[in-house]
C-alpha cells in the first residue's frame, strides 16, 4: 500500500491526535490483512516504531494511543458485524471483497467508530474518514466513503 506517512511536518501542535490515530489504525489494519500479524504485535510495533517517532528523518505525528488501540482492537473483535454492515450498505452487485484493501480498512474503522464510539459525533466520524480517504484516493472515492458511512450512520444512530 502506498500510504501517506503518519506525519505532519507543518503541524501547529504536537499533541496526541485522534486524526493521526485514525490514519494509523487504517494503516495497521491494512498491514494486518497483508501480513496476518496479530493485534498485540501490531499495537506494539506502532507504539514502539511509528506513533510520534522519527524514522529515517521523518517525524511521525503523535497519535492518541488509547484511541488508536481501541480502533485497531475494536475492528478486529467486531469484524463480522462490521463487514456485514458494510456489505449491506454496498450497491447491488458489489461485495466487500471487490473493494481494495485500503478502502476496506477505512470503511471498517469508520463503521466501528459509528457503532462503538458514541462519544464521537456522527458527522465528525464521517468527516474524519472522508479525510483519511482523501489521503489515499481522489475525490470520487472520498465521496463513496461519505455516502456509505452516512447510510450506515442513519441505520445505527438514527
Amino acid at each position: 500500500m502506498s500510504s501517506p506517512p503518519i506525519s505532519s511536518p507543518k503541524a501547529k501542535t504536537q499533541r496526541p491526535s485522534r486524526a493521526t490515530a485514525r490514519l494509523a489504525a487504517v494503516q495497521a489494519l491494512y498491514q494486518r490483512e497483508m501480513s496476518g500479524d496479530t493485534i498485540p504485535k501490531l499495537l506494539r510495533e506502532f507504539h514502539e516504531h511509528r506513533l510520534g517517532r522519527t524514522i529515517e528523518d521523518e517525524t511521525f505525528a503523535p497519535a492518541d494511543a488509547d484511541f488508536f488501540d481501541d480502533l485497531v482492537s475494536g475492528v478486529a473483535m467486531r469484524a463480522a458485524e462490521i463487514d456485514e454492515r458494510i456489505s449491506g450498505a454496498l450497491a447491488e452487485g458489489w461485495t466487500l471483497d471487490r473493494l481494495d484493501r485500503p478502502m476496506r480498512q477505512i470503511l471498517r474503522c469508520g463503521v466501528y467508530e459509528l457503532i462503538a464510539r458514541l462519544d464521537v459525533p456522527r458527522a465528525a466520524a464521517i468527516s474524519e474518514y472522508v479525510d483519511v480517504a482523501k489521503a489515499f484516493y481522489e475525490a470520487r472515492e472520498a465521496g463513496f466513503v461519505n455516502g456509505l458511512l452516512d447510510r450506515i450512520a442513519k441505520d445505527v444512530r438514527g
